[in-house]
């Protein structure tokens, strides 16, 4: 039986070089469409069981973030539930590891994948509990719907702006899947309902979210473009219908329902940490509003030690602000507190699990404890 190596499916992105002898598998990353970003990877490979197989992807050197490689291990899955690490060298130039599987099929990822289909089950459970309302604010290059949910306490005859409004948006960046995983945490413990902090919480506010903002790219295998190989997180200045209407569609709604709080989620390929970017540099940034920020910091840190605010990027200088990216343009435009969620493709290095790494798991976790540190921020309770 021949080795098959496959990336025809939804997120999937590798090309075949050879795969005659297992142990030299070659293999090579594609470029986004339009776009010379590429890092991301999904594929699956067949023909393997007792096979030693050695991988080789002859290109690690040449993608977007090559610092991204060091001390990286590969995301493997043998029933595409249950994700794994499996060691991997990086010589500057080729990314390569060996296994010898014990299942006919084996599938290696950059991150765990997390596929349209399972955030179409999300999104109509979400859908059939009280007070949520999932709507679509357009359609995407592709013409896929760009899904949005609603979710409130309120009656639907009360205007929208009656309580402070919460946004959550995910994926920009398509290959950051863990964004989407964190999503779900945080969605599910957001409606349930024997939870008293995502109660209080919807009872304090409205809260809007785009559980994916470019499902062109998810289903492409992109790792930060869309359909038209255009970077979101750099769209928010002037977005448009014909190149980033996810953007375009999003604000459109965030200048109906007004924001309070914006958190925009994200994953890092180089630094092995969770952390929040804020946005110190946009113009009406203030004392106060640094306060809310090393808050907010302080609060999740001490609901989930997998958060820590020792390692992440410098601050802004004042009135530095690029107001492309989200959280600068929110921040800047409604003058509230705008956050950047960063989470790592490798482990968390100040709390490793090194069989695991970053996990589908723990980023659920870590969206669960958002639901906490919202409350308290919108409380006015963070630990100070």
């Amino acid at each position: 039986m021949g080795i098959v190596v496959n990336s025809a499916f939804d997120a999937g992105n590798i090309d075949a070089v050879s795969a005659i002898d297992s142990d030299n598998i070659r293999l090579r990353i594609r470029k986004d469409h339009q776009s010379d970003f590429l890092q991301w990877f999904f594929f699956r490979v067949s023909g393997v069981r007792d096979r030693q197989c050695r991988f080789i992807i002859e290109n690690a050197s040449e993608t977007t973030y090559p610092a991204g490689w060091e001390n990286y291990h590969v995301a493997t899955s043998n029933n595409l539930e249950y994700w794994y690490r499996t060691p991997t060298s990086y010589d500057n130039k080729t990314l390569s590891w060996s296994v010898t599987p014990k299942t006919d099929v084996i599938y290696f990822a950059y991150f765990a994948p997390y596929s349209l289909d399972r955030l179409a089950n999300l999104l109509a459970r979400c859908g059939c509990s009280n007070g949520v309302y999932v709507e679509s604010l357009g359609q995407t290059l592709d013409g896929r719907e760009l899904d949005y949910l609603r979710i409130t306490s309120q009656q639907p005859t009360e205007p929208r702006h009656a309580k402070p409004q919460v946004w959550c948006v995910a994926r920009q960046h398509p290959g950051e899947s863990m964004a989407s995983w964190w999503m779900e945490g945080w969605l599910l413990r957001l409606l349930d309902k024997n939870n008293a902090a995502a109660r209080a919480l919807r009872d304090l506010a409205d809260i809007n979210v785009v559980p994916n903002m470019n499902p062109d790219g998810s289903f492409r295998g992109h790792l930060r473009t869309n359909a038209a190989g255009v970077n979101l997180n750099r769209e928010w200045a002037e977005p448009s219908l014909e190149k980033s209407p996810e953007v375009y569609l999003v604000q459109q709604r965030m200048r109906q329902t007004g924001v309070d709080l914006c958190i925009d989620v994200h994953g890092d390929e180089a630094l092995p940490y969770n952390f929040i970017a804020g946005t110190e540099g946009v113009a009406n940034w203030n004392d106060d509003r640094d306060r809310q920020l090393i808050a907010f910091k302080r609060t999740l840190a001490a609901l989930n030690p997998d958060f820590q605010f020792d390692y992440g990027y410098p601050r802004n200088q004042p009135n530095s602000a690029n107001l492309r990216f989200c959280s600068n343009s929110v921040a800047n435009t409604y003058g509230c507190p705008a956050y950047t969620l960063e989470m790592p493709f490798k482990d968390a290095a100040n709390r490793p699990m090194p069989d695991v790494g970053w996990s589908p798991e723990r980023s659920m976790a870590l969206g669960s404890s958002f639901v906490d540190a919202v409350y308290l921020a919108m409380s006015d309770q963070l630990i100070a």
